[in-house]
């Protein structure tokens, strides 16, 4: 998994509460086994019309953010059920990072062991967020993890609070199975004496 220190890059608003796994990547894309392609399916019904052409008005499909890496959602975002393919989609289309207030629990498990940070933020200050993110032409933003801040164009820092735990996990890039090979030496003594 890779490490999360710290993020240099455009931000997308997406004013949307109660974003579930199903607008994140419909359930017919889900069927491949592996986490690659599915970001070309992230946000199916919202990027793309009927007939396959993109939707220009959507945040991602605007020039100024398609390479976006940040988002910046609202209240639950990764509600409804618990597909990893959800969190597979973000981090292949390049999100690395979403704030919002609030997140769906399961969803943000599945972002925790997959390398993508989650920042909770006050409502107000997610909405405020969005709109001096479109007024700065969609200038790129700092997320530091390490320092547990936000640096926006203007020079504005916003501190997050972030579970400990968490927060070590992403810094370290340590997925479940890195974690578990931490104690390799322990394993192996167990396992020797069994």
């Amino acid at each position: 998994m890779q490490k999360f220190i710290r993020l240099n890059a455009v931000a997308a608003p997406l004013p949307l509460a109660n974003v579930d796994t199903d607008m994140i990547i419909p359930a017919q894309y889900m069927k491949a086994l592996t986490r690659t392609g599915l970001g070309e399916h992230l946000f199916r019904e919202l990027r793309f019309a009927e007939d396959g052409s993109e939707r220009g008005e959507f945040i991602l499909n605007k020039p100024s953010c398609h390479r976006a890496q940040i988002l910046i959602a609202d209240r639950n975002f990764g509600c409804g059920s618990s597909r990893e393919h959800a969190v597979w989609a973000l981090a292949d289309f390049g999100i690395r990072c979403v704030i919002a207030p609030s997140f769906g629990d399961i969803f943000a498990g599945n972002a925790r062991k997959n390398g993508l940070l989650l920042v909770r933020l006050p409502g107000k200050t997610c909405a405020r967020l969005r709109d001096e993110i479109a007024l700065a032409q969609y200038a790129p933003i700092e997320v530091d993890l390490e320092a547990q801040q936000i640096r926006l164009a203007s020079g504005e820092r916003i501190d997050f609070d972030i579970d400990g735990g968490d927060r070590r996990i992403l810094l370290e890039g340590l997925d479940d199975i890195a974690r578990t090979l931490r104690h390799a030496d322990a394993i192996d003594r167990f396992e020797a004496a069994l």
